[in-house]
């Protein structure tokens, strides 16, 4: 099986065992109805289409190198849709020769397709890229189902100071769009897209969004950045601590906003991000006691009338396998949110 972060962790395990939040089974959810395809998941975005949702994920956690793809039409059962791309595409295989999957997949519905952002790097590695694709639909049996690949949005170099995986779209309060991206190194960064290509503008500066500070030589666990709008402020998720790691992963979600996309980001207790601090949102409580481990990496999605959080976890029972969760977010008069785990 592969492991994206095998390189990255270093088997420190209870980096801020001080936090407070919910724990996971605390609350009815969605979790208590899944079935299906749940296994194989792992770093998790979902979005609808008509009365179908879809749930996407990286590659290699299932035997075969392209993102993983299964599909709802309840939100309960869940099936195999194949792969939206199937093999790592020629152009980054020639970037990254070592590269054995498609990581870490984005999904939005953007000027009239969907647009799918997604990784390709080797563990532990800073040489990384991240590259997009595009469809009208989503829908296999419909005429007009195709996805165009564009290529090479943006990439890091060994010798760098961040690492480009993780990629997240997000369009601003004014239409403006952006790419929020990194794991571990600098942290998370965040970068104008020019609305045609659905790259980078040209000169446009890399702006720092969330860092895990360490002591001189320690490590730095940060990474899968999801910026979320909502009621005139922007939330920066992000999962820190170490995932990868079987039942002894210790991931969890935590939560700052702003109410400038380019921060700063601070959590609940005013707290910066870029200082390591934000909100819990989903963590096992107590760590290492429960069936679902290192619950992490999330993707959100605004439906209709509640919003979404869905994450990956590994499940003790069946050998810390890593599987699909699913919650609601419920929101406090404060704005703060909290998953039904």
């Amino acid at each position: 099986m592969l492991d994206r972060r095998t390189l990255l962790s270093t088997g420190l395990i209870g980096v801020g065992a001080a936090l407070a939040g919910p724990a996971l089974g605390a609350d009815p959810s969605l979790n208590d109805q899944l079935s299906g395809w749940l296994d194989g998941l792992h770093d998790p975005v979902v979005i609808r289409e008509g009365g179908t949702w879809h749930v996407f994920g990286s590659g290699g956690w299932t035997g075969k190198p392209g993102l993983s793809w299964r599909t709802s039409t309840d939100l309960h059962v869940w099936r195999d849709n194949g792969s939206p791309i199937a093999a790592v595409p020629a152009w980054a295989k020639r970037a990254i020769p070592g590269a054995e999957a498609i990581w870490a997949p984005d999904i939005h519905f953007v000027d009239g397709v969907f647009r799918l952002y997604y990784s390709v790097s080797t563990g532990g590695s800073m040489r990384s890229v991240t590259g997009f694709a595009t469809s009208p639909t989503l829908d296999r049996a419909d005429p007009r189902y195709r996805w165009t690949d564009h290529g090479l949005v943006i990439e890091s170099f060994a010798g760098g100071s961040y690492n480009v995986i993780d990629a997240n779209f997000v369009a601003d309060l004014a239409g403006n769009h952006w790419l929020a991206f990194g794991s571990y190194w600098s942290g998370l960064k965040l970068i104008a897209l020019d609305r045609r290509t659905g790259k980078p503008k040209p000169g446009a500066t890399i702006h720092d969004i969330a860092y895990r500070p360490a002591p001189t030589g320690g490590d730095n666990p940060v990474e899968g950045a999801f910026i979320f709008p909502r009621d005139g402020w922007y939330y920066l998720f992000a999962s820190y601590d170490y995932c990868c790691k079987k039942e002894q992963s210790n991931y969890y979600v935590a939560v700052g906003r702003s109410r400038a996309i380019t921060g700063p980001y601070v959590g609940r207790d005013g707290r910066a991000m870029m200082d390591g601090y934000g909100t819990v949102v989903v963590a096992e409580r107590p760590w290492g006691s429960t069936n679902w481990r290192g619950p992490g990496h999330c993707g959100l999605f605004h439906d209709t009338d509640r919003d979404l959080i869905v994450y990956h976890a590994y499940d003790v029972a069946h050998a810390s396998r890593p599987t699909l969760r699913l919650a609601t977010l419920n929101w406090d008069a404060q704005g703060w949110p909290t998953a039904l785990t």
